[in-house]
């Protein structure tokens, strides 16, 4: 208990206020949740605060358009939660009736709600005695135990779980678990961890052996694969635009974008501009092509590094499926392709 105790009084001194801490409302905790997946605080908590003002309940959420929830959520990446997050809402909004399972058991059964959220909720808004496992309690129960098991690996999590369940104070197991990702992501941080301040340096195995800075073990590398991107910015006589919903399940899914020409390797732009004068779009070529991005914008995903160039090509005459400046400002767009909607390049066409 020593260390649990530890560990709450060192967050009753420093916690965020936070508006998910301040609710046992498990709609707001799960949307807290999901958003928070992959995404540093300061990150969501505009997100967060959005959509709560958007879908005050989950009914709310339940009955939004799907491009609605992708808007809101456009910039904060990993949009397979988006959708996720609008499929349960529909889920538990008509087969639950609106209310969340009470319970770890139940809430795994939700789509996109996996053992982490579905501890996360269960203790956050029922005090179930189950202990979250996120990326930062990893991290402190490796370097307060000296645990040197690759976290990479599935077999090494039930470990892990098992030693988080054990050290688990059972009758606050919504403020110990707070605190443990609390300390894990102010305190015990990935790189270089303030030591020396610690509430925990004299019971730390992993300080005592040295060994802060090698913990946790994480031999798995995610394979990066390379993409080339050329947008092609089709505007009619009208000043109208032809974009597209991007369809499957790669990137990006239910996202618009530009006409999207994808290459091998990252092709000479005046060789390329040389190519989209003679070709034939609508029935005719365009009257005026253009490279709208000198520089080559590198957009980093998890699993996918994207090179993305922009081009413009003007036509003289009416495309009937282009959309309006206002039309498409209000549809979800990949944040790569929005900052360039909103940079002074793409205002002055």
């Amino acid at each position: 208990m020593e260390f649990s105790n530890a560990v709450i009084k060192w967050y009753a001194q420093n916690k965020r206020d936070l508006p998910w801490r301040n609710t046992q409302n498990p709609y707001f905790i799960w949307l807290s949740e999901i958003m928070l997946q992959q995404t540093r605080v300061a990150q969501g908590l505009p997100y967060f605060n959005a959509f709560v003002a958007a879908f005050p309940t989950v009914f709310d959420l339940a009955q939004a358009e799907e491009e609605q929830v992708l808007k809101l959520w456009q910039g904060l990446g990993y949009y397979s939660r988006a959708r996720n997050l609008h499929t349960t809402a529909k889920i538990v909004a008509t087969e639950y009736q609106g209310n969340f399972p009470s319970n770890f058991t139940g809430l795994l059964r939700l789509k996109g709600v996996g053992e982490y959220t579905a501890a996360a909720i269960a203790s956050f808004s029922y005090n179930e005695p189950v202990a979250v496992l996120d990326g930062n309690v990893f991290r402190v129960l490796s370097r307060y135990f000296n645990v040197g098991l690759d976290i990479s690996e599935g077999k090494n999590k039930k470990e892990f779980q098992k030693l988080a369940q054990e050290i688990l104070p059972k009758d606050k197991a919504a403020l110990y678990n707070q605190a443990i990702m609390e300390f894990g992501a102010l305190q015990c941080v990935p790189k270089n961890p303030n030591c020396d301040a610690c509430i925990l340096a004299t019971s730390c195995a992993g300080l005592q052996h040295k060994k802060v800075g090698q913990l946790p073990v994480k031999s798995k590398k995610t394979k990066v694969t390379n993409r080339y991107f050329n947008y092609l910015i089709v505007q009619d006589f009208d000043d109208n635009f032809v974009v597209q919903k991007r369809e499957g399940k790669g990137i990006w899914e239910n996202l618009y974008e530009f006409t999207l020409v994808e290459t091998a390797e990252l092709i000479d732009e005046n060789q390329f501009i040389d190519q989209l004068k003679t070709t034939h779009f609508f029935g005719q070529v365009a009257t005026d092509v253009c490279v709208l991005s000198s520089d080559v914008i590198h957009h980093k995903l998890s699993h996918q590094h994207l090179y993305i160039r922009f081009y413009g090509l003007k036509f003289d005459h009416k495309i009937p499926e282009a959309k309006s400046r206002e039309e498409i400002q209000k549809l979800p767009f990949p944040i790569a392709i929005h900052n360039f909607m909103q940079s002074a390049c793409f205002n002055s066409l």
